[in-house]
This record gives C-alpha cells, structure tokens and sequence, in this order.
C-alpha cells in the first residue's frame, strides 16, 4: 500500500477517535445565531470542513502549475 494513504488512514482514525470522545453538548454562537450541538458533530464538520478546502487548494495549485 501506498505510504501517503495509511498516514492518511491513521490520521483519520485519530481524529475520529478524538471526536468520538468528545460528544458533550456546546453552544456555538456567530453573529446573532446560537446552535446547540454536539461537540462531535461540530469538529467532525470542521473535519470535513478543513478537508474539502485542503483538496480544492491542492488541486488548484497543480492545475496552475501544469498551465506554466
């Protein structure tokens, strides 16, 4: 298997291990809205969150080099 792929693996594995160990109730508060929510299900958003922006720059890099 590739390297790059069971860092990955096990990365996300502690990260959800992390979240799973964290599912007390917070409230998040932005501008005039409040949200009541688990931890868990808010840092696995910010997961995702991290990793669809993570894709889209890497992505956006490459395709910019490859022009050059």
């Amino acid at each position: 298997m590739n390297a790059k792929l069971i860092i990955s693996l096990i990365l996300v594995a502690l990260a959800l291990l992390f979240i799973i160990q964290n599912i007390t109730v917070v409230d998040v508060s932005f501008l005039f809205w409040t949200l009541s929510m688990s931890r868990a299900l808010w840092m696995f958003f910010i997961l995702v969150i991290g990793i669809i922006l993570g894709w889209s720059i890497h992505s956006l890099y490459f395709s910019r080099r490859k022009t050059k």
